[in-house]
């Protein structure tokens, strides 16, 4: 029986053991080889969760001294309401994990995280075909049936 993972906030140590996951992250949305994001963006986004003037935060899952998944959030301003709101930007097991509740934890984590700093909205994106992810964003929030857009450049 697997050890249960414990989550808490990422530390300047844990680097080496969370870029294995930030990759695989960004692999399963398509940014490896070629399109790959540039290594100053994981860098500038690695500082920013240590830097103090910044509203973006990490969270990692870990047991036995080994990290099994990531999340990461921000706090942001909304036209819609007065408090801040929360958007949970990233989140990733380890393939080898799934199946182990570590995903569910990991939010609930953001969602006490966003509580304590007086946000009542905790919200996040993913692909319509994420069909393993999305059955448990069924059962941890609402599907609200927005379709996003977006334009770089």
């Amino acid at each position: 029986m697997p050890i249960p993972a414990q989550v808490r906030a990422i530390r300047q140590d844990d680097f080496p053991a969370w870029k294995p996951l930030w990759d695989g992250y960004n692999a399963f949305y398509g940014r490896a080889g070629e399109t790959a994001l540039d290594d100053r963006i994981t860098q500038t986004t690695w500082q920013r969760f240590f830097d103090d003037s910044e509203p973006v935060f990490a969270l990692v899952a870990e047991a036995d001294g080994k990290l099994l998944g990531l999340v990461h959030y921000l706090f942001h301003r909304s036209t819609t309401r007065i408090e801040l709101t929360c958007y949970l930007q990233d989140l990733f097991t380890a393939e080898p994990e799934r199946g182990r509740g570590i995903g569910r934890n990991l939010i609930e984590a953001v969602y006490r995280q966003a509580k304590a700093a007086g946000i009542r909205r905790v919200y996040w994106q993913t692909q319509e075909n994420n069909t393993v992810g999305r059955r448990l964003y069924d059962d941890v929030a609402e599907y609200e049936g927005f379709i996003v857009y977006s334009r770089d450049g």
